[in-house]
């Protein structure tokens, strides 16, 4: 059920299950159950480091990038992704490498946050030691300082697409958008990008009429300058593409979490993308039983504080109801003879009745 609630919306997952167990579950427990099992495993993560992994398959590439979420009451938030893999050649495409073996991680949470989420995963897949690798990405100063704390060894590589694409505003800005001037000034650089010096390319770009998408252009380049040797890196057999942190996009965060309508708490948020990183992974047979160990040692615990809060000394009785009060004395009737003799209180020493007409009608 928890499977089906991370893959599908919830709605979609009571359907799937009723098919697969023949049992019928609202969404609401579909609901619960995803959620209770996403937040397991988020602090499974926090807590519990995953096993050792294998030595790294070298070389390696890291890609790092953001998307952004729709949060209930906050608004749009940045979810970032890195994803982490073998590089080797490639014999269908002319660029470079292609990068297999793919592992990701990703958190709802500010840059410097994501250094410490991701750094369990980094480890694991050995890329803090690879001696050969290399960070393909937009060149954000953020992604810049999260290679600088895991990888600092590693090849700085700005997408190729991406610088492409600062070429291709500063042509239509000064040659106006769609025509042949822009098709043609823009071919020819980026040819020149990818294959021969880019210098030349920076020099092409400063001679166009000024507007802010050439300056723009200009100071994104040229403060990556190191960045933008693609024959270098192709040769070197290096991906020039961060397409791999892309897709990890719409594989570990959009698919689910980004559907018509969706918008997320944000704890609710954080802990369905700790669920999907464990599925996008591979590693829900791995992560089930550690989940559901610590699970029995949580309710165990609180059973045990639920003991230990019970009262350990044991009242005392209460005390005994009060005896019943005696019954109220029989008061003594008078005695009629006394000494043989009829008392006051005798009847014979009544007065008799003397008769009158009232007396007889009484009577």
């Amino acid at each position: 059920m928890s499977w089906l609630g991370a893959e599908v919306p919830y709605a979609r997952a009571t359907t799937l299950f009723q098919h697969f167990t023949g049992a019928t579950v609202s969404r609401a427990t579909v609901r619960r159950t995803t959620l209770a099992t996403a937040e397991a495993v988020q602090h499974l993560a926090i807590t519990e480091p995953p096993p050792p992994g294998a030595p790294p398959v070298l070389p390696m590439q890291l890609s790092v990038d953001g998307s952004m979420l729709a949060i209930i009451g906050v608004g749009w938030r940045e979810a970032r992704v890195a994803s982490l893999g073998s590089v080797t050649p490639d014999p269908s495409a002319a660029e470079a490498g292609r990068t297999t073996q793919l592992s990701y991680t990703a958190a709802l949470c500010d840059a410097a946050t994501f250094q410490a989420t991701a750094l369990p995963e980094v480890r694991h897949r050995g890329l803090d030691q690879a001696a050969q690798a290399a960070a393909v990405s937009d060149g954000a100063l953020w992604i810049q300082e999260f290679v600088d704390y895991h990888c600092p060894q590693a090849v700085r590589i700005l997408d190729f697409a991406h610088a492409a694409g600062y070429l291709a505003a500063a042509a239509q800005a000064s040659f106006g958008p769609g025509t042949a001037a822009t098709s043609e000034w823009f071919t020819t650089q980026r040819h020149a990008l990818r294959h021969d010096d880019p210098d030349r390319v920076l020099t092409a770009l400063a001679a166009l009429p000024a507007s802010d998408e050439r300056e723009t252009a200009l100071r994104y380049l040229g403060e990556r300058r190191s960045m933008l040797a693609y024959a270098t890196f192709a040769e070197a057999g290096w991906p020039l593409g961060s397409g791999s942190v892309e897709s990890a996009h719409k594989h570990v965060l959009q698919a689910r979490m980004k559907g018509p309508g969706m918008r997320w708490g944000l704890a609710t948020a954080q802990a369905m993308i700790a669920l999907r990183v464990v599925l996008a992974n591979e590693r829900w047979e791995a992560t089930w039983p550690r989940l559901m160990t610590q699970q029995r040692q949580a309710q165990q615990g609180r059973t045990a504080a639920r003991r230990q809060a019970r009262p350990s000394v044991i009242p005392a009785a209460p005390p005994p109801p009060p005896a019943p009060l005696p019954p109220p004395p029989t008061p003594e009737r008078p005695k009629l003879i006394q000494h043989g003799k009829p008392t006051p209180d005798h009847p014979w020493r009544r007065p008799l009745i003397r008769w009158s007409p009232a007396t007889a009608t009484k009577m």
